[in-house]
Formats: C-alpha cells, sequence, structure tokens
C-alpha cells in the first residue's frame, strides 16, 4: 500500500527526464556518431538517435498531462522524427492519457502496437521489509564511470563503442549513481539511478549471465532505494517488461520483493517513420 499515491504525470515525467538527461549530455562527438537530437514538446520529450545500432533510444515520452493527446499532437510527434531519418521511434504514453479515438489516431499516422511494460513505484516513507544478503555493492565515480558503463551496456548487448561513451558521460552528471558488483576483481552486474528532486528513477540493472541468481539484481535494488532515501526522495520509479502467459519477468519479482507496487501497464506503441498512405 501506498502512503503515497503518485501520478502516472510523476511516474512518466521522472522516466521521461532521466532519458532526456541520458541523451542530451552525450559528448558533441557522440551526438553526431549516433544522430542524436533531443527536443521538448507540449510537456513531453522528443528522443531520437537516427543511428542507434540497438532499435531502443529513440523515444516520445511524457505526453497527456500539459495538454490532451489529439491527431495534431501525433503527427507533429511523428513529424519530428520523419523530418530526421529515423528509421524507427517509439511513443509511451500512459494508459489514462489515450482519448476516445486512439485507435483512429493510430490508424491515421501509422502506428502500431509493440510491446507492453509495467510502471512500478515505491514509496519511500514505508519501511518494506527486504531480505539481506547477496554480495557487496560498490557505488563509483567519474574514475568509474567508463567501466560501468561498459557493462551497463554489455548487459543490454549495447556495447557499441559510441553508446558506452554516451552511458560514462551521463555518470557523470550530478544527479546520476551509478553502481557495480565484482567478482574477483572484475564488475559482473551494474545499475544506475537518476535523482530529480523528491523523485527517483532507476535507470537499467544488468547482469552477466554466469552470474545471475545470485542476489546482484536484489543487492543493487537495496543500494539504490537507500540512497534515493538518503537524497531526500519521497518515492522511486522504474518500469520493467510485462509477463505474458507462460512467462517469467525475474526483474519483475525482485522489485516487488523490494517493496516496489505495480501502477499499470503501458503500452509501446511504434510510430512509422514512413507518411501513412494518402499523406
Amino acid at each position: 500500500m501506498f502512503t503515497l499515491r503518485p501520478e502516472p504525470s510523476l511516474a512518466e515525467w521522472s522516466e521521461a527526464e532521466a532519458l532526456y538527461q541520458f541523451q542530451s549530455n552525450a559528448p558533441a562527438e557522440v551526438r553526431d556518431a549516433l544522430g542524436i537530437t533531443c527536443a521538448r514538446l507540449a510537456g513531453g520529450v522528443l528522443l531520437s538517435m537516427r543511428e542507434d545500432p540497438a532499435h531502443y533510444w529513440s523515444k516520445a515520452l511524457g505526453f497527456g498531462f500539459a495538454g490532451p493527446v489529439t491527431t495534431d499532437l501525433i503527427g507533429e510527434i511523428c513529424d519530428f522524427y520523419r523530418a530526421r531519418s529515423d528509421p524507427s521511434a517509439d511513443l509511451q504514453l500512459a494508459p489514462s492519457v489515450l482519448p476516445p479515438d486512439w485507435a483512429k489516431i493510430c490508424a491515421e499516422h501509422g502506428l502500431f502496437q509493440g510491446t507492453s511494460s509495467v510502471k512500478l513505484a515505491r514509496d519511500l516513507s514505508l519501511s518494506v521489509p527486504v531480505a539481506p544478503g547477496g554480495p557487496p555493492v560498490e557505488r563509483v565515480d567519474a574514475r568509474g564511470a567508463e567501466e560501468w558503463a561498459t557493462m551497463l551496456m554489455r548487459g543490454f548487448d549495447m556495447a557499441d563503442k559510441p553508446l558506452v561513451a554516451m552511458t560514462a558521460a551521463f555518470a557523470a552528471l550530478p544527479r546520476v549513481r551509478a553502481y557495480v558488483v565484482r567478482h574477483g576483481g572484475e564488475v559482473i552486474a551494474a545499475a544506475g539511478m537518476y535523482i530529480g528532486g523528491e523523485t527517483a528513477q532507476l535507470l537499467g540493472a544488468a547482469t552477466l549471465p554466469p552470474y545471475r541468481g545470485r542476489g546482484a539484481q536484489s543487492a543493487l535494488l537495496r543500494a539504490r532505494i537507500s540512497d534515493a532515501i538518503a537524497a531526500g526522495c519521497r518515492v522511486i520509479f522504474t518500469e520493467t517488461g510485462a509477463e505474458t502467459p507462460g512467462t517469467h519477468n525475474s526483474s519483475l519479482h525482485n522489485m516487488k520483493r523490494a517493496g516496489f507496487v505495480p501502477l499499470y501497464e503501458r503500452v509501446t506503441w511504434v510510430l512509422s517513420t514512413r507518411s501513412p498512405a494518402g499523406k
């Protein structure tokens, strides 16, 4: 149960702002190499990475709270990505902001339904028992940023050099917390967090396959929760893939055991960068 009742607007803003800072603070040579453009529009953010080797980073988030989601707004978002020749982009909207004519808007602008994720939150004013144990967690500073970034991107199969450089630059920001777990001196797990005032946003967590199931992810969750409380945050947000029939998401269950409560499932809507027929 929540003492706080975080609104979807706060949950979506937390993620959108963290990802905006992630990409907009990439070094100039990385922005050029990856074709990164970041913009703010109608209370949301537009993140374009034209040369994204992972087909992950082009996203539109945080819309529907400063104003309604309309066909004109979706058209403007689509035009942003088409103008940059971005091969694909994901529009992520909280279910509460979808208008009654959403199916018609999707058909008009060439959007189709992709995967779903679960948005979760943890009220940091509540004392939730968290199982002790697991490996020690080390918080890294700018000197360990590249090692942290390499592990995190490697864990998500994004170990391309420009993406590692972008991630390392993000770790150097004052609001970012970066963590690693070692085994025999080697980094075998990593995770991050962005502090946004009274909110904290978990950003990625990865463990090398031979070391999974040994408590690294739970230890990284405990470390980040503790640091978010120390930073004066009231709530911490995260998201992970939604489970479908016959599937099991270990990250989702680790988060629940650490006191995170699911808020809602959010569909990813894939934006076609080609103009719909007739336009």
